[in-house]
């Protein structure tokens, strides 16, 4: 009885050292490795020079280095207040069921996953047995949304709401890239909700047997999972074609840039429909709440589109050579879940061969590290040149 005792308390023990290493793994990730990594030199009292403020400007994508320091530790600040307000809001739900200790890991743990949109969870059906509770259905994609906006359209939204409480004068003017995040995310929020509402309403399978407000509950779950959260409320086996086809849309659009998702991100989806409206319009510029958009964005909009379609399609195609006797939308699923770093599957990751898992790990690590830094790797820097050709039109359309 004692080696049985003995043995337990070591698998016990490995699973939670393994399970806190994909925590910490995750919050890395989350945060980005130079942000990590200055957090860690903050912490051993290390004084910055011109070199790693340069990096780390460059990751923030910041114009200056002035308040780069300052801005980490915000970011930082900013993470630890919103994971341990998700934390301790979920241990009610965790504790009655697991103790108080295993509740508050098991709380600790999901609300770091869903704040860095990282999806792994410590349950093996993900959240589907909490699929009906209200708590988790509206703290998990809190944090997602959170984590997904991006640090920098939280700290403005943190400064509006401080100018309205506090009755200052000074209003916040918030810049074209909060209005487009903000707007083109709920948005998608809003559609996502009733497509898959309407969808699903009658798969007896995922939102048949349930309740008008619990079907409501669930579709709202799964309209911000997939913006590369990776969590899921229902069997995504389960699912029907066209709501497999529309998840795969918004795995593919993504999150805001800056925040912790993959994707497209947002503001490349907008850009490219308000190139589209310019279009439509006869303008020749291309216009988004009175401010107008510079052609260097829009052709990297395009950019970014293109190799991102191109590595789904390569790798949707390489997968279906490989393994030709699953369905191609359980291929398409994956492949676009791989790219956008999101982790939700039909379930055939498991299954498939063991080519096809190396090629879903190269699609995810392209789209990990962003598609136009792989295509200028490849390239190299592009050759400065006074050179410029002459115009001439061709059909499009």
């Amino acid at each position: 009885m004692s080696r049985v005792w003995q043995w337990s308390i070591r698998v016990l023990t490995t699973r939670l050292q393994v399970s806190f290493l994909l925590l910490v793994l995750v919050q890395v990730g989350g945060l980005g490795y130079m942000t990590a990594t200055t957090f860690l030199l903050l912490l051993l009292g290390r004084k910055f020079g011109l070199k790693e403020k340069i990096a780390i400007q460059q990751s923030l994508d910041r114009q200056g280095m002035s308040g780069v320091v300052q801005l980490v530790q915000s970011i930082i600040a900013v993470t630890l207040i919103l994971e341990l307000t998700g934390a301790f809001a979920m241990v009610p739900v965790f504790a009655p069921q697991y103790g108080f200790r295993q509740g508050l890991w098991l709380s600790v743990f999901h609300s770091v996953s869903a704040f860095n949109n990282a999806g792994f969870g410590l349950f093996r059906d993900s959240f589907i047995g909490y699929s009906t509770s209200l708590p988790i259905n509206i703290i998990i994609p809190f944090l997602i949304i959170a984590g997904g906006l991006g640090y920098q359209v939280i700290m403005e939204l943190y400064l509006w709401l401080r100018d309205r409480l506090t009755g200052s004068k000074e209003r916040l003017v918030f810049p074209l890239n909060f209005k487009i995040s903000v707007s083109t995310t709920l948005f998608l929020l809003l559609v996502g909700t009733l497509s898959i509402l309407l969808i699903e309403f009658n798969n007896p399978n995922v939102l048949g047997n349930f309740s008008l407000g619990h079907k409501l509950m669930i579709a709202w779950f799964q309209s911000v999972a997939p913006r590369t959260a990776g969590f899921n409320t229902v069997d995504y086996g389960q699912m029907t074609t066209a709501g497999l086809f529309l998840t795969t849309l918004l795995m593919f659009i993504g999150t805001n840039p800056g925040g912790t998702g993959g994707g497209i991100k947002t503001t490349t989806f907008r850009i490219l429909f308000c190139s589209t409206r310019s279009v439509l319009a006869g303008k020749e510029e291309v216009n988004c709440y009175q401010r107008r958009i510079p052609t260097t964005l829009v052709l990297k909009a395009v950019g970014v589109v293109f190799g991102s379609l191109s590595t789904v399609i390569i790798s949707t195609i390489l997968i279906s050579l490989t393994d030709p006797s699953i369905d191609f939308i359980r291929i398409f699923f994956e492949a676009v879940s791989a790219f956008a770093t999101v982790g939700l599957s039909t379930g055939i990751t498991a299954s498939v061969s063991t080519l096809a898992k190396l090629i879903l790990i190269a699609t995810m690590y392209i789209g990990r590290v962003g598609i136009l830094l792989i295509m200028s790797a490849l390239l190299g820097d592009p050759t400065p040149t006074s050179i410029h050709y002459p115009e001439e039109n061709l059909l499009i359309g």
